[in-house]
């Protein structure tokens, strides 16, 4: 890497823009724009894996893009509106930058869950938020290296430590915030994984990968914030967003998990309560069928089970219902003697 301008000059240590002919591009786009595509395949993959419709989020990805877009500029817009508010043209220049995560993911999230309820309603709004909170770290883990890594300023506060990196239009080095919050992304996204397989032994509960991912995302939302970004000493919005929906999050999360071990699906009762019915039904088994050998079975006196159609033979070997049972008086070929 070349400092420009000497040791206090702007490192580009990667281009951020370049030209293709009069075209001017932004790499942190190109980047954003795979990593969009990505989340496309990888949720368009869990719903065909989980047998659920899928075809629609293909015809509705543009359209998720332009709500996470419009989401984004707005939040960052109205947190930052006295910078807006002396030349409202500004609001428009979105390729300036200026794009609020929060604002991007509830924006993107109305979109969605609006064209889900109108072109799949078949899926169950939980069940599809579930399946989809995955995808949103294993996305946001991508996002970070090939977004903010290579944009403008991406850079955290100033450091001298070896794991400083140079960014375009900071001065010195800077802690590499974008790394940090990929790796705390991607742990994230394990830990979902690993909920998801407890989710499927267990049955339930629907809305748990839900909980979990806003609970363990917006803590490392909070500390990013507050170790790396934010200002020393001043509360950010982002850093109290961030914490109460931590809260919010993992205590769903506990709710939901304790709730399912309690009350188990039909079915699905506990492991002691598995091992004291399967005592009951031996110890039944040796009191009602364990008699004497020679004894005759039970009388069946019971009338057919909805499975059975009315006037069906009795199994063989079962007396007819409703009479007693009578001894063979056939032979072996069924002739009489």
């Amino acid at each position: 890497m070349t400092n420009q301008g000497g040791h206090t000059g702007t490192v580009k240590p990667i281009p951020v823009v370049f030209h293709i002919g009069p075209l001017q591009v932004h790499t942190y786009g190109i980047g954003l724009a795979l990593t969009f595509l990505f989340a496309l395949w990888y949720y368009t993959k869990r719903l065909r894996d989980n047998g659920y419709p899928y075809e629609w989020v293909n015809a509705s990805f543009l359209w998720i893009i332009g709500g996470a877009v419009v989401g984004a500029r707005i939040v960052h817009v109205a947190a930052q509106w006295s910078s807006y508010a002396g030349n409202p043209i500004q609001i428009l220049e979105v390729w300036h930058g200026g794009l609020s995560s929060y604002g991007g993911l509830a924006g993107g999230l109305a979109t969605g869950l609006w064209l889900l309820h109108r072109r799949a309603p078949s899926i169950p709004v939980l069940r599809a938020l579930d399946l989809l909170a995955p995808v949103l770290m294993a996305s946001w883990a991508l996002g970070r290296l090939l977004g903010p890594q290579l944009m403008v300023a991406g850079g955290g506060h100033p450091t001298t430590s070896w794991v400083g990196m140079y960014y375009a239009d900071q001065v010195g080095k800077r802690l590499p915030v974008p790394l940090f919050q990929a790796f705390d992304s991607f742990l994230v996204f394990l830990c979902l994984l690993a909920i998801e397989r407890w989710q499927t032994r267990h049955g339930g509960p629907t809305g748990l990968l839900l909980a979990a991912m806003t609970g363990l995302w917006d803590i490392t939302r909070f500390y990013e914030e507050y170790l790396w970004l934010a200002t020393p000493g001043h509360g950010q919005p982002v850093e109290v967003g961030s914490a109460i929906l931590a809260v919010i999050g993992i205590t769903a999360a506990i709710a939901l998990a304790v709730h399912q071990v309690r009350h188990p699906p039909a079915g699905q009762g506990s492991v002691l309560e598995l091992a004291l019915v399967g005592s009951g039904q031996s110890e039944h088994s040796s009191r009602s069928g364990g008699g004497e050998p020679g004894d005759d079975p039970p009388l069946r006196t019971s009338e057919p089970g909805p499975e059975e159609p009315l006037g069906a033979p009795p199994p063989a070997g079962d007396p007819a219902p409703g009479n007693l049972r009578l001894p063979d008086l056939a032979g072996p070929q069924g002739a009489a003697t």
